[in-house]
C-alpha cells in the first residue's frame, strides 16, 4: 500500500527547517541541501515542493510573517489607540526567545533583499502593511485625545518604526549592552512621550 504523505504538512516542515538553519546559522547557510538535512528529506523533495531556493526563503519569510500577525490580532482584539499601539510595538521587539528567532530571520532578509528585487518586494510590502497599522493607530489615538504632541503622523510613524528596527538590530548585536528590559523600557518611554 502506498505511503499518504501530508503534503501541506511537509511544506510547513521544510519551511520549519529553513527557518531554523537561518537562525542558527545565517541566511548564507541556508542552502537546499542545508534545508533538506535539516528537515530530514532528500533534495529532491525540496524540489517538488518548491522551484528553487529563493521559494523556499520567500516561504519562510511569509510563514512568520503570518503567524507574527496572527499572534498581534490576538493581542490587539478589542483595544485600540496607544494601547493597541503599545502591544504592537512591544510584540515587534525581541523581548523573549519567539521574538528573538522572528527578529534575526527578518533582520538576515534585510542584506540578502538589498541584492534580490524578489526578496526586497516581499519586504517593502510587509513594512507598508506593519507601517500603515501604525500609522492608522497613531490616527485613533489622535482622534481619541490621547496624543499630547502635535507632530506629523507620517513622521511620528517612522520615528517608531526607526526605534523598532533600531533597538532590535542593536540587542541582537550588541547583547551585552542592551537588554529585553532596556528594549521595553525605551520603547515605553518613546509611546509614553506622544
Amino acid at each position: 500500500m502506498p505511503k499518504i504523505v501530508d503534503h501541506d504538512e511537509r511544506r510547513r516542515e521544510v519551511l520549519s527547517a529553513a527557518r531554523r538553519v537561518i537562525v542558527r546559522d545565517g541566511i548564507d547557510a541556508a542552502t537546499t541541501r542545508a534545508i533538506a538535512k535539516e528537515a530530514g528529506y532528500s533534495n529532491g523533495v525540496l524540489a517538488h515542493y518548491f522551484a528553487d531556493k529563493d521559494e523556499i526563503l520567500l516561504s519562510a519569510l511569509r510563514q512568520s510573517h503570518q503567524r507574527i500577525r496572527a499572534r498581534l490580532t490576538r493581542k490587539v482584539e478589542g483595544v485600540s489607540g496607544l494601547a493597541a499601539l503599545r502591544e504592537l510595538l512591544l510584540d515587534n521587539l525581541p523581548l523573549d526567545a519567539e521574538r528573538t528567532q522572528e527578529s534575526r530571520l527578518e533582520v538576515s532578509f534585510w542584506s540578502r533583499s538589498l541584492a534580490s528585487e524578489r526578496l526586497a518586494e516581499v519586504q517593502r510590502a510587509e513594512a507598508a502593511e506593519l507601517r500603515a497599522v501604525v500609522r492608522d493607530l497613531l490616527g485613533q489615538a489622535r482622534a481619541a485625545g490621547e496624543l499630547r504632541t502635535d507632530d506629523n503622523l507620517d513622521d511620528l510613524t517612522e520615528h517608531l518604526l526607526a526605534l523598532v528596527d533600531g533597538l532590535s538590530l542593536h540587542l541582537l548585536l550588541y547583547p551585552g549592552r542592551l537588554t529585553r528590559v532596556d528594549l521595553e523600557r525605551l520603547m515605553l518611554q518613546a509611546i509614553d512621550r506622544l
